[in-house]
């Protein structure tokens, strides 16, 4: 019988938020947070923190978390956890989930419906999306998918954009992705594409190399902290959640 695991990568060199994971709100991490609440996945039999940073590891297991070393080579998190899942020996068929470590506010029920998207569908790679009426930050990435629920593109601009109608709907990519072990390292063999570079979207490179994606819309109010206006967006939120008693 097939395996599920979450793997979470995390590093501490981003861009848009120094030491983003290790930010605290509630005396936990980020990365803790999102950590916790993926254990609570029914499903998923265990879950690792992947990272190349030592800084990372000793906080994740000062809280308990299991961590994964990977190389500091990788450009992108799918990369990373890639490595881990090699590391860990699973099976083609083996189900792994990838959890962004800057989603601190995961629904673990999220986790489990998209597991079950996954296993219930013929797609390589499936993530959840959540409908929104504002597509200009270039922060969210966008999606756009058929009636068959197959992903068409992605973009950080307004996708698709309304030429004539006033009414708008987008849908953004939740931080969730599910891979069998194979259609990971698949993916993970691939050169980074054209469009992954210029959009820095990971998954573009799967779209461009034919790797079918599929997608189903969930209700949400979730996000990732990707710049300090969103994390303190993130504490904000944090004093009315409900997960978060269930493990502090």
């Amino acid at each position: 019988m097939a395996k599920t695991i979450i793997l979470i990568p995390s590093r501490l060199n981003s861009k848009r938020l120094k030491n983003k994971p290790l930010l605290e709100i509630d005396g936990f991490p980020l990365v803790v947070h999102t950590y916790k609440r993926a254990k609570m996945s029914k499903i998923c039999s265990n879950v690792y923190v992947c990272t190349d940073s030592k800084e990372i590891k000793k906080k994740c297991e000062q809280f308990s978390s299991k961590v994964i070393m990977t190389s500091s080579r990788h450009i992108n998190g799918t990369e990373r956890i890639a490595e881990a899942a090699k590391k860990l020996k699973l099976q083609d068929n083996d189900i792994i989930v990838d959890v962004q470590g800057d989603e601190p506010l995961i629904d673990p029920t999220q986790i489990d419906n998209t597991i079950k998207f996954f296993k219930n569908n013929k797609f390589e790679i499936v993530l959840p999306n959540i409908l929104m009426k504002n597509g200009s930050s270039k922060n969210i990435v966008k999606l756009v998918f058929d009636e068959n629920n197959q992903v068409r593109w992605m973009s950080r601009s307004e996708l698709p954009f309304y030429f004539k109608s006033k009414k708008k709907i987008f849908y953004k990519h939740l931080s969730i992705i599910a891979f069998t072990k194979k259609s990971l390292i698949k993916y993970a063999k691939l050169k980074p594409s054209k469009n992954e570079k210029i959009e820095s979207i990971e998954l573009l490179r799967a779209l461009e190399n034919d790797i079918k994606i599929g997608t189903f819309t969930i209700k949400s109010d979730t996000f990732s902290v990707d710049v300090l206006e969103d994390y303190f967006k993130a504490q904000k939120y944090f004093k009315t959640d409900k997960i978060k008693k269930k493990y502090l």
